[in-house]
């Protein structure tokens, strides 16, 4: 009788780690094939007019508004999104909207068409651009790019630097933005430290309609505080006294695409909120919003330089982490994971600092004098 052959062991040929890679790559490209269709057109768009001041100073505002809005929603809009996700999309909107129509219309009335609450005035800032270089319409493009990827990166950096002529002023920026994440740290760390338990205590069981009310009335609040503190960042391509017909395509362009992003649930960086513990609730949605509320309008009053609001809300979400993770107790809790979100993030408002110092430095000449000069003192 023949003997049976013995089957080869086949080993299973792994795929190379390369090739994982460029697999997830070929993902994300077809996942995002339309997005990335958009990000081309508009690089190929921000070439063509940039030569063209009146029609560039309207293309930049476009993509600064919607890079600006979409990327800083998580800070103000974010938690009411998410705490509100059982109401209709069109109640929220309107509630924003209305607030913002009247926020922009009083700075417009008040200080004879600028709708930036004088934040445009810091040297450097107090004069509208006479003409474009193309990275300055680039610039609000590459903010969309690390939106759509989910990266918090500063609007404030990302968009005011690439058009101040004064270093100091970017100094200047940065050194309240880094007092900004300072401030809101402690002060989240401490709250939470203190009242940790006291907060859980209020957002136990089902909230009252009360709580309700409050969420909307500070987060109104707060979107009030973060427009008259963050519309400098759209404002900048244009004139900085408008007209009433340039108000009202100014004005009604980001109502219209605040409808969009209430609409769409927020954009993709949405999930910077969502990651974070207990947000989903009513009443500590409204803590969060009330603490930031207070803290900007602290720094709002200080002086008009702008600063970057997504530090200080950064800052805001780090110190509320780790003080209720001290205050948990919970020993299967590590604080590696904790310190692994705070660092994400820190990272992330990071490289948006770093792209935007280059970004201007490669477009402002006298900057680049400055820094050859400093250099070879």
């Amino acid at each position: 009788m023949a003997k049976a052959k013995k089957a080869k062991h086949v080993v299973p040929v792994q795929p190379h780690k390369f090739t994982k890679r460029f697999s997830l790559v070929d993902v994300v490209i077809q996942k995002e094939k339309k997005f990335l269709y958009f990000i081309a057109f508009s690089f190929i768009l921000a070439g063509v007019v940039y030569p063209y001041p009146s029609i560039a100073m309207w293309v930049g505002f476009a993509f600064a508004a919607y890079s600006a809005i979409a990327n800083d929603s998580i800070q103000t809009i974010g938690t009411f999104i998410v705490a509100n996700e059982d109401k209709e999309w069109y109640w929220q909107w309107l509630f924003m909207g209305l607030i913002f129509l009247g926020t922009v219309a009083y700075s417009w009335y008040v200080f004879n068409g600028d709708v930036s609450y004088q934040r445009l005035s810091t040297p450097g800032l107090d004069e509208a651009p006479e003409s474009f270089v193309y990275l300055q319409l680039a610039s609000p493009i590459v903010l969309l790019l690390l939106t759509r990827f989910r990266i918090p990166v500063s609007t404030t950096f990302m968009l005011l630097n690439v058009f101040t002529a004064s270093s100091g002023t970017i100094f200047g920026m940065i050194g309240k933005s880094l007092s900004g994440y300072a401030v809101a740290f402690v002060s989240a760390l401490i709250i939470y430290l203190l009242l940790t338990k006291v907060i859980k205590r209020f957002i136990k069981g089902k909230a009252h309609i009360s709580w309700t009310v409050a969420q909307w009335l500070i987060s109104g609040f707060l979107w009030y505080i973060w427009l008259a503190q963050d519309l400098a960042n759209v404002a900048v391509y244009l004139p900085r006294h408008l007209s009433i017909i340039q108000f009202a395509v100014f004005a009604g362009f980001i109502f219209i695409l605040l409808g969009f992003l209430f609409f769409m649930r927020g954009e993709k960086i949405q999930h910077i909120i969502s990651e974070k513990s207990e947000v989903r609730d009513v009443r500590s949605a409204a803590i969060i919003d009330l603490v930031y509320a207070v803290i900007l309008y602290y720094f709002k009053e200080v002086n008009n330089l702008p600063m970057s609001t997504t530090w200080v809300f950064v800052g805001l979400l780090a110190g509320r982490e780790l003080g209720m993770h001290i205050q948990s107790h919970d020993k299967s809790k590590k604080y590696v994971k904790t310190f692994r979100l705070i660092g994400k993030d820190i990272l992330s408002v990071t490289i948006g600092l770093v792209i935007s110092v280059i970004l201007a430095v490669a477009i402002n000449p006298v900057m680049q004098q400055e820094i050859i000069d400093f250099m070879f003192k």
